[in-house]
């Protein structure tokens, strides 16, 4: 039940990284813009234009998910198995109704990438594990000071 609340936390990510691999172990990591998570508990990711990444879940489900807030530098990693729904599939238009408004129009979702977690992990950057007395309003000040180069 923790990791069913946990995941919903990918829902205030802007982008999340999909990191999957061939039956021979080939690594692949895909940025993805459009996803979300759902009440069972699952992440739903749109295939939109992810060619690599259906290829190797249809080889090998096993996937991991890393989102970030990048001001913070805190977020999570989801490890699981993945399953593909395309639109003839029985869930597809159920699970579209979910990430379409996401889209906002802007792109076709021509499958759902369904991912069950079986273990989701807080990331933390180093500076929170080696300097203790780090907050998030430090982070997220170092953060605009290298991202927009302020202050």
């Amino acid at each position: 039940m923790e990791d069913k609340k946990r995941i919903e936390e990918f829902n205030e990510f802007v982008l999340c990284w999909l990191a999957t691999a061939s039956k021979t172990g080939h690594p692949n990591v895909a940025p993805k813009e459009i996803f979300i998570s759902n009440k069972e508990g699952e992440l739903l990711i749109a295939h939109i234009a992810s060619p690599v990444s259906v290829k190797n879940i249809k080889e090998n489900p096993n996937v991991c998910v890393s989102g970030i807030d990048v001001f913070t530098q805190k977020g999570l990693k989801c490890t699981g198995r993945a399953t593909l729904f395309f639109p003839k599939d029985k869930h597809f238009k159920t699970y579209l109704s979910l990430l379409s408004p996401i889209t906002k129009g802007k792109f076709q979702i021509h499958a759902v990438i369904q991912i069950k977690p079986e273990k989701i992990t807080e990331i933390l950057a180093p500076s929170y594990l080696f300097y203790p007395n780090t907050s998030e309003e430090d982070q997220i000040l170092a953060a605009k000071k290298q991202y927009f180069n302020t202050l």
